[in-house]
C-alpha cells in the first residue's frame, strides 16, 4: 500500500501577518521617504509678522493678473516698498535685505501649491472663499512648512491634487467636466 503524504504547511498566519505589516511599514513609511526630498526655503518667512503685527492680508503681496490666475509670488520690489533696509533684529530679515535686495537678486522660493501648466485655476472665481479652505493657514505661523519635492514630477507634494477640486466643485454645485480647469 502507498504511503500518503501529509501536505506540509508552508507557513502560517504568523508569516502572513508579518508581510502584512512589513508591506504597510514600506507603503507608508519608505516609499514616501523614497520618492520625495526634502527642501529648504532660501530662508525663513514669519507670515505672522506680517499678518498679526502689521495688520496685512493674504491680497497686500499675493496678486492676481487681470484674468484671474494667480501673479505669483511678491517680488523683491513689492516687499523693498517695506523692507529696503533691514528693520528687525532678524537674521532672515538681513539676508533677504542684504543677499536678494540690495543685489536686485529675486527670491528662488519653493512654490507648494504650483500646478501643472495644463491646469488652469482662477483665484478670481473662487474669490468667495476664504484662502484657508485651500492653503494652508500659514498667517499664524512664523516658520514657513517644510517642503516636500516629488522626485518623479518636480511637484510639491503640498500641491492641491484633482480630487480635492472635484469635491468641492460636487459640494457647491459646479461643473467637473474637463474643459472647467484644464487647457
Amino acid at each position: 500500500m502507498e504511503e500518503k503524504r501529509a501536505s506540509k504547511q508552508c507557513g502560517g498566519v504568523f508569516p502572513f501577518f508579518i508581510g502584512v505589516l512589513a508591506s504597510l511599514v514600506i507603503g507608508w513609511w519608505v516609499f514616501p521617504q523614497v520618492l520625495y526630498s526634502q527642501k529648504t526655503q532660501p530662508f525663513n518667512f514669519s507670515h505672522k509678522v506680517h499678518v498679526e503685527g502689521e495688520g496685512m492680508e493674504c491680497e497686500s503681496c499675493h496678486t492676481f493678473l487681470e484674468d484671474g490666475s494667480f501673479a505669483g509670488l511678491p517680488s523683491n520690489e513689492k516687499c523693498a516698498e517695506c523692507h529696503e533696509d533691514v528693520l528687525g533684529e532678524t537674521k532672515d530679515e538681513e539676508i533677504f535685505v542684504t543677499q536678494y535686495v540690495k543685489k536686485n537678486v529675486e527670491v528662488p522660493w519653493l512654490v507648494y501649491q504650483y500646478q501643472p501648466d495644463n491646469v488652469y485655476f482662477s483665484h478670481m472665481a473662487h474669490k468667495g472663499f476664504e484662502c484657508t479652505e485651500c492653503h494652508p493657514d500659514v498667517g499664524k505661523s512664523n516658520t514657513l512648512p517644510t517642503y516636500y519635492e516629488n522626485r518623479i514630477s518636480g511637484y510639491s507634494k503640498q500641491t492641491m491634487k484633482m480630487w480635492q477640486c472635484e469635491r468641492c466643485h460636487a459640494e457647491v454645485g459646479t461643473s467637473n467636466a474637463c474643459y472647467v480647469c484644464h487647457k
